[in-house]
C-alpha cells in the first residue's frame, strides 16, 4: 500500500460584512444677503466701474477688471496696486496701495 500524503489545511475563509456607507451631504454656502445688496458708486468711482447699480462683489470684480487691464499691479508683490489719476482719487491720493487697503478704500464711495 501507498502512503497518503499529508494534506495541507486550507484556512477557514472569513467573511467580510460589507458595511453601507452613509452619504455625507455637504449644505451649500448661501450667499451674504446684504452683500447681494445693489450698491451704487460715487461720480469718482463710477467713472472705473460704471454707473450703474451692482453688487459689492460685482464692483471689486470690475475694479479688479480695470487694474489688470491697465497693468497696475505690481510686478513683484502683486497685493500691492499702483494707483493711476483714477484710482488715486478713490485711495485717498495715495499713490501704493495693498488690495486688503483697497476694500477700505472702496466702501466710503459706495452708497
Amino acid at each position: 500500500m501507498a502512503k497518503k500524503k499529508p494534506t495541507k489545511k486550507k484556512p477557514a475563509k472569513k467573511t467580510v460584512k460589507k458595511v453601507a456607507k452613509k452619504k455625507v451631504v455637504k449644505k451649500k454656502r448661501k450667499a451674504n444677503p446684504a452683500l447681494m445688496k445693489p450698491v451704487t458708486p460715487s461720480a469718482a468711482l463710477a467713472a472705473i466701474v460704471g454707473a450703474k447699480p451692482a453688487a459689492r462683489g460685482q464692483m471689486t470684480k470690475r475694479l479688479w477688471d480695470y487694474i489688470k487691464k491697465n497693468k497696475l499691479q505690481d510686478k513683484v508683490k502683486k497685493t500691492m496696486i499702483h494707483a493711476d489719476d483714477n484710482l488715486k482719487v478713490i485711495f485717498g491720493g495715495k499713490k501704493l496701495v495693498s488690495m486688503f487697503e483697497m476694500t477700505k478704500h472702496v466702501s466710503k464711495h459706495l452708497k
